[in-house]
């Protein structure tokens, strides 16, 4: 199987190209920036560039994983968006991953741990880990200070953004964002072992500020 994999769910726009031979995965190549600005204007690019330098051609792809959150619904959107758009036009199917679970695999942590990353308003997007490949719970989404940490080390941007909340060196929150090339693993690993993975759609835990405007008011008209 060879995966193109991505994720735009944070400040960071991270791609790469990995491959399965006989039930192990390397990754053929990745490229990651943080431009909480620029997800439109550098997936696409970033996609061929990757493909390039992996020395494969797009058609040659049989699979793509897309993170799916939750973050900041303008840059998921570009990466969910541009992952559908793809797969329908190879014919190959998109598979979705959860973004923190990208982020605890990246950290190759083996005892357990918390993942945050800034889910804006002052508030996170955490989960728990038993180690980097095993989520232990649902992602949830809370002030830094109503998280239970139960001491556990927390890493992500939203650990570094908190760090004095959750009583622990800034430095100590690493890796801060996710890798495409963890994102793109863990999809081909649970691919692999028959594992279902989530629809390609995006996971949101709270209303978007956006809404759809009530009926006007009636207003009486004054008469003389």
């Amino acid at each position: 199987m060879l995966i193109l994999a991505f994720d735009t769910a944070t400040p960071a726009i991270t791609l790469a190209i990995c491959e399965s031979e006989g039930g192990a995965v390397r990754v053929r190549a990745g490229a990651s920036s943080v431009d909480a600005r620029r997800h439109g204007e550098l997936l696409t690019p970033g996609i061929r560039t990757v493909a390039e330098q992996a020395g494969v051609a797009l058609a040659d792809l049989t699979h793509i994983a897309v993170g799916v959150g939750p973050g900041p619904y303008t840059g998921l959107r570009v990466g969910l968006a541009t992952g559908h758009a793809l797969a329908g036009a190879l014919g190959i199917p998109c598979h979705g991953v959860a973004t923190l679970d990208a982020l605890a695999f990246a950290s190759g942590r083996q005892a357990p741990f918390i993942a945050a990353s800034d889910a804006r308003r002052k508030e996170v997007f955490w989960a728990r880990y038993e180690d980097a490949d095993t989520r232990t719970g649902e992602i949830a989404v809370d002030r830094p200070a109503d998280v239970e940490t139960g001491g556990l080390p927390v890493i992500g941007h939203g650990a570094r953004m908190y760090s004095e909340v959750f009583g622990q060196d800034p430095e100590a929150a690493e890796p801060l964002y996710p890798s495409a090339a963890a994102l793109g693993e863990v999809a081909l690993r649970r691919l692999l072992a028959g594992r279902d993975l989530p629809e390609p759609r995006p996971l949101y835990l709270r209303r978007p500020d956006a809404a759809q405007p009530g009926a006007p008011k009636k207003v009486r008209q004054w008469q003389a």
